[in-house]
């Protein structure tokens, strides 16, 4: 049976206060122990001389509010989370002191990650003596290291030479070393022939190993059972599927070989510091998240990426990779460089944090890696693996009504429809829950939403497993083969869905034709990929060789990028037909909130509620329903930066009580205005913008052709190079 973490008794705390106190205490540099309060049985506080361990907890967050608060805390936060809660690590006593000083209430879920690690290193070990070999298609019993990741794909190469081949990235790792990746398909020495490609990554964060194993499972499933399997063969003949199973080489090797230590605190009765000195003395890289960058724009020697441990668990120092793509880059939910106020207006902790989202958009080679590979191929489909929670997200990675940096709501993706259902074929398959990316939380500069944006590609983060970032390896394999009603699907089958998806010209466009034998077919587009506050320039260049025949067919995305293409929102009418203006008083910095209730006695396409103050200091808004039996759900929320008056929109409102929740996020204050209106609205499109790709023929080393080329979804253009590329 797999293990499943015991729980620790529940921390509790009234309230979500001093978020002030709580940022100062998140940057500090404590280290050794520090006594945790405990309730005794007469309700007095006790001490316990307990040394700080690190710790998984689960985080009680009613209302996107206290969300938005815990978010701008510093604090690691995973992919766990509910409409009510979310996790986090706490990997330092003032991580803890944190916690305990916003006031949010938590429970202790694994209560030392250190000790869980030498658990799940005998349950392996376990596991490995019982059996020869594992039901996955490798036969593995345990997690690779990055040598093996290595090893097994030039083993792949080297068994099925036509059908696979090992291929080294173009930017090395701050370490010094080469990242590897594999392509699989027919004849995949061949130059590229127009099949699309179905591109699958695994740990980008480097405490996340089935995120690599599950990639790395998939590429040698294919090469193993195509000569067996006629599904997969077809697939294989008409697709390549490019593998990445270890972006960050650096951060996960930390990881992997940190993971499989002893843990020193054996030792404690010998420890004259009565156990600080070896919990402080075990190696604490084994729940590192991000890459090995230590100071912005600057490498490091190669060989000294363990450097990193002078930061508590290898967590603060390094950039997130799954923040430094270029989509959106410096956006909610990414931390900049220092200290201070986020794009959402919230307070971040600067290279600490654990969003930190580098110095520029693509500054680290490991996303300059990934964005190569997009950059040059047809990428008609993208995987990008995480853990832990279950989940199969979707672009985009911040909720529709939030204000872009162009003053309008971002909407929706325009291929909404078709990303949800494509979601919800992948999740039937693995039993994950199907939802956006902002549903977790807010994200900028991830990697599905630069690349679905940029080139019109699908792109997925799967959060895998359920309960911790490196379960018990038995735990992988049921991940990929799939469990109880599920056995026989699992990851294994979301995978091929999401290959077949790659070849599916539903959503893809197709160029077809003849040209000369020889000639180099080339579709290239400049463009300006937006930032949440600025632009980079950016390309796509993908090439087809044209085989003995003359014929060619190319399987394309469209040519107009998702982010320009029209999009629609509610605008209200110019006057409102129900409105209530409320007057409140001053509010306790940092902890004083008030709420106001407005009755919709009628149904509307939007309620508007505005919130203004006199001076330019700092109070934020959420928006509630109540409900039948009293309670509130969150239905909207704004927190501008200091001196932006807040304003938030709710469509297609149905007769009801909401209420406004005003909170003082560092206001002086004393008084403020909340003003509710309802408005009929008429749905604005925006204009959009249609674009092409530029197709040149290039034969003998010279271009002899070139066009303006535009393609949509679902489209085939029938194209006849030969007598113009011969010119």
């Amino acid at each position: 049976m797999p293990l499943r973490p015991v729980l620790a008794r529940p921390r509790r705390r009234s309230g979500v206060v001093g978020l002030t106190l709580a940022l100062g205490l998140s940057g500090l540099a404590l280290t050794g122990a520090l006594t945790t309060p405990a309730t005794g049985d007469d309700g007095a506080t006790a001490v316990s001389e307990t040394p700080f361990t690190p710790s998984l907890v689960t985080i009680t967050t009613p209302d996107r509010g206290s969300r938005l608060i815990l978010q701008r805390l510093g604090l690691d936060l995973t992919e766990h989370a509910g409409h009510d809660y979310v996790e986090a690590v706490l990997h330092t006593p003032a991580d803890r002191a944190a916690l305990d000083a916003a006031g949010f209430d938590y429970q202790v879920r694994i209560p030392d990650l250190v000790a869980r690690e030498v658990e799940r290193q005998r349950a392996d070990a376990a596991y490995a003596a019982a059996r020869v070999s594992s039901p996955l298609p490798s036969g593995r019993t345990a997690y690779r290291t990055l040598a093996d990741y290595e090893a097994d794909m030039a083993a792949l190469a080297k068994r099925r030479p036509s059908l696979a081949k090992r291929f080294a990235l173009p930017h090395k790792t701050l370490d010094g070393r080469t990242v590897y990746g594999i392509e699989i398909g027919r004849d995949v020495q061949r130059a590229a022939d127009g099949r699309p490609t179905f591109l699958l990554l695994g740990v980008h964060h480097a405490r996340e190993w089935p995120s690599g194993e599950l990639a790395m499972e998939f590429a040698t499933d294919l090469v193993k059972n195509y000569g067996t399997d006629a599904r997969i063969r077809g697939l294989l003949d008409r697709a390549r599927v490019v593998v990445v199973p270890v972006v960050n080489a650096d951060g996960f090797d930390l990881s992997r070989t940190d993971g499989d230590v002893v843990d020193l605190r054996t030792l404690n009765d010998a420890d004259p510091l009565g156990g600080t000195g070896t919990t402080l003395a075990t190696p604490g890289q084994a729940y590192k998240r991000k890459n090995c960058r230590i100071v912005d724009d600057v490498d490091t020697p190669d060989g000294t990426c363990r450097a990193s441990l002078l930061s508590p668990g290898g967590f603060g120092l390094g950039v997130d990779l799954n923040r430094n793509y270029g989509g959106f880059w410096g956006g909610p939910g990414a931390a900049a460089t220092m200290p201070g106020l986020g794009s959402d207006g919230g307070a971040e902790a600067g290279l600490a944090d654990p969003t930190y989202r580098g110095a520029a958009p693509f500054s680290e080679p490991e996303t300059q890696n990934v964005q190569q590979l997009v950059r040059s191929r047809q990428v008609t489909m993208l995987i990008s693996n995480h853990t832990f929670s279950n989940l199969v997200l979707r672009p985009n990675g911040v909720a529709p009504t939030t204000i872009g940096p162009d003053g309008i709501p971002v909407g929706d993706a325009p291929d909404e429809l078709g990303l949800k259902r494509l979601g919800r074929d992948m999740a039937a398959q693995n039993g994950y829950q199907n939802i956006h990316g902002w549903q977790l939380y807010d994200t900028t500069g991830t990697t599905e939403d630069w690349s679905y944006n940029a080139t019109g590609g699908f792109g997925y983060t799967f959060e895998i497993g359920e309960n911790e970032f490196h379960p018990p390896f038995s735990e992988v394999v049921g991940e990929y083969l799939g469990t109880g009603k599920l056995a026989g699907k699992g990851n294994r089958e979301a995978y091929l869905i999401a290959l077949e998806h790659a070849l599916d010209t539903r959503y893809h466009g197709v160029l077809t034709g003849e040209a000369p034998v020889g000639a180099t077919l080339r579709l290239r587009k400049t463009f300006s990929s937006p930032t949440w506050s600025s632009s980079f320039e950016d390309f796509v260049d993908s090439t087809l060789k044209v085989g003995r025949t003359g014929r060619f067919s190319w399987i394309v995305n469209p040519s107009t990028r998702p982010v320009v293409r029209s999009r629609t929102y509610e605008k209200p009418a110019a006057t409102p037909f129900a409105t209530k203006t409320v007057e409140g008083g001053s509010l306790t910095p940092l902890t004083g909130t008030a709420d106001y209730e407005f009755v919709a006695t009628q149904p509307s396409d939007l309620l508007q509620v505005t919130l203004d103050w006199p001076t330019p200091d700092d109070l934020d808004l959420e928006v509630f329903r109540k409900n039948a039996d009293g309670s509130l759900t969150s239905v909207a929320s704004s927190g501008n930066l200091p001196g932006e008056k807040e304003i938030v929109r709710i469509s297609d409102v149905t007769p009801g009580t909401y209420v406004a929740r005003v909170r003082n996020a560092g206001s002086v204050a004393p008084s403020h205005t909340v003003v509710f209106g309802q408005y009929d609205a008429t749905t604005v499109r925006t204009p959009g913008k249609r674009e092409a790709y530029t197709l040149t023929c290039e034969l003998r080393g010279s271009v002899r052709s070139s066009q303006r080329i535009f393609i949509n979804r679902n489209q085939t253009r029938e194209l006849d190079l030969s007598r113009a590329c011969r010119q």
